[in-house]
């Protein structure tokens, strides 16, 4: 990664933590969860998994930026690949930085999700904290009485990812000079087959650990 594109990473990475924390702050998450384990464990069992957080709550920040990485990485190949289905040539790097700006998109998820929870639903559960997309499928039908494998691609169907699309097809028809649209073609076959593959897969693992 160059200068823009290692300042561009830190940005989105600083992004997540401080929205991290303003959810713990406003919306008392840690609260909820001890709220939450308190009706399944004991007080000694508890205290052990508050111990057990506090010392290794570092380990998130470090975390965090990986995955992000990885993720970044990752779509930046399916795209490639995308490219190559077309007999479209773009470098690697290029593509990374398409999809690290796309990746602030994103960011509006944890944004409306903690103005919702502050200002309107203020009397939530863990569960409703952790199933609530906004904008998505699943916040149309709810997640209560839907199948636990279910919920996973409920989320995924939602605007965000919709102008994630877009907004993927649009640089790669800026950078090809296309008419065509076809972007939006490139994203469908490289990305889209990985999401499909992806959401499966997290189906299949859901129910076989439900």
């Amino acid at each position: 990664m160059k200068n823009k594109s290692i300042i561009l990473f830190i940005v989105l990475c600083v992004s997540f933590f401080v929205l991290e924390w303003l959810s713990k702050a406003l919306l008392h998450t840690e609260e909820l969860l001890m709220t939450s384990l308190s009706e399944q464990l004991t007080i000694g069992q508890i205290e052990k998994i508050i111990a057990f957080r506090e010392k290794w709550q570092w380990v998130g920040y470090g975390v965090v930026p990986v995955l992000l990485f990885l993720k970044i990485s990752v779509i930046a190949l399916l795209l490639d690949i995308g490219c190559f289905f077309f007999n479209k040539k773009l470098s690697y790097k290029q593509l990374f930085d398409i999809v690290l700006r796309a990746e602030f998109i994103f960011l509006l998820v944890p944004v409306l999700k903690i103005g919702w929870f502050y200002f309107f639903q203020k009397d939530f559960t863990l569960e409703d904290l952790q199933f609530f997309y906004p904008l998505s499928a699943l916040s149309l039908v709810g997640y209560k009485g839907l199948e636990v494998w279910f919920i996973y691609p409920f989320q995924v169907l939602n605007l965000f990812e919709a102008f994630y699309w877009w907004f993927l097809a649009h640089q790669l028809d800026k950078i090809f000079n296309e008419q065509k649209e076809k972007g939006l073609s490139i994203v469908v076959s490289g990305y889209g087959v990985g999401l499909l593959l992806w959401v499966v897969g997290v189906m299949f693992f859901t129910l076989n650990n439900a």
